[in-house]
This record gives structure tokens, sequence and C-alpha cells, in this order.
């Protein structure tokens, strides 16, 4: 039920705004903790509010709560005392308590709880839909520009470095990478694809 919890706090938040937002230029990031506690909870606000209007996003979102350093991070930031203040404030509104008042009514309809989850779940497959996309568009260009001999051997330079394999390593770790994995396999099950990735190996090996 990840997905009707997600759209449940987003019409919460919903009702409340972004009126405390914290302007860019009126701070330092990092100097006063209270402020960073208000940039940061208008900023999640902000992009959970986004990625309920918005499949790819809402995909993205999910693709990161899969992350442990981003988790880690945010787990990070939740349990900071000028984060717990913030967000205490903000229940406290009374605009988030009537919202609070007027989902719950909502979701005790079994039938608008039901056409909640099918919505946000829609949205999951387009965007899952749409990333997958974006994916095989950016292997594809990838693969292009690997067919210039300086592309080719600049990859091949770096591959020699240490320090990048072990940047390369640390991100095929990272979940996100995955769909890049994915899309690859997808483009290998055309014929003319995958022979064109073989030729590419072998060229590139030949370069190590």
């Amino acid at each position: 039920m990840k997905v009707l919890s997600l759209f449940t706090t987003t019409a919460l938040l919903s009702a409340v705004g972004l009126s405390s937002a914290v302007k860019e230029d009126e701070y330092v990031y990092g100097k006063d903790p209270r402020k960073d506690a208000e940039y940061d909870v208008s900023m999640g606000m902000a992009g959970i509010q986004q990625a309920a209007k918005d499949p790819k996003l809402l995909a993205q979102l999910f693709q990161d709560m899969q992350d442990p350093e981003l988790m880690a991070e945010a787990k990070k930031m939740m349990e900071s005392p000028d984060w717990k203040k913030k967000m205490k404030d903000l229940t406290n509104d009374k605009a988030f308590k009537a919202n609070i008042d007027n989902v719950k009514k909502t979701m005790e309809d079994p039938n608008e709880a039901a056409k909640m989850q099918a919505k946000m779940e829609h949205m999951m497959k387009t965007g899952n839909k749409e990333l997958h996309a974006d994916a095989k568009d950016t292997m594809a260009t990838a693969m292009e520009a690997m067919n210039d001999p300086a592309t080719m051997a600049e990859a091949a330079r770096m591959m020699k470095d240490p320090q990048f394999q072990q940047q390369l390593a640390q991100m095929a770790k990272d979940p996100s990478f995955k769909k890049y994995v994915n899309a690859m396999q997808d483009m290998m099950q055309d014929p003319t694809t995958k022979r064109q990735m073989d030729q590419m190996a072998d060229s590139f090996r030949s370069q190590l």
C-alpha cells in the first residue's frame, strides 16, 4: 500500500501550501539549522506534490526510495530536532488538520480509496515506461558516441584508471543504475543492436 500512502500524504500536504518556504537567496544552507529544516520540509513537500502529478517523477521517487544511502540521509535529516520542530508546527496548522479530517473521510469510502489506489498505480506504470524509454535513449546515444574512434580511445583510457574503476563499481551498486542495465538488455533483444554491441565490445577490448 505504499503507493496509496504516498497519495494520501501528498493530499495532506497540498492543502497546507508552501508559504513557509525559505528562498535560496535569503540564507546560506548549512549556517542556520532552523532555516535548513524549513527549506528541507518545503522542498520535500514540493517534490512530493509534483511527483503526484507527474508519472515519471513518481516512478523516480520510488526508485530513489530503494537507494539505501539516500534513505539513510533522509532518516538522518528527519531525526534532526529542527526538522521535528518544523513538522510539529506544520501538523498543528489548522488547514493541515482540516485536510487530515477530509482525507480520512474520503479513505473511509472503499470506492474512493480504490479510485485513489488505481490512479497512483496507473501513474507508476506509466512513469516506469517513461523512465525505461529515457534509459534506452541514453544508451542509444552512448552507443552512437562510441562509434567515434576518439571517444572509444578516451573510454578505454578511463577504464585503465583504478580510481575510475572504483567509481564505476560504486555506480553499479546504485539502484537507479539498474534501469540502464534493463534498457541495454532490452535493446540486446534486437539482433542488429546485439551485433553492433558485440563489435563495439571487441573494438573496446582491443584498446585495453
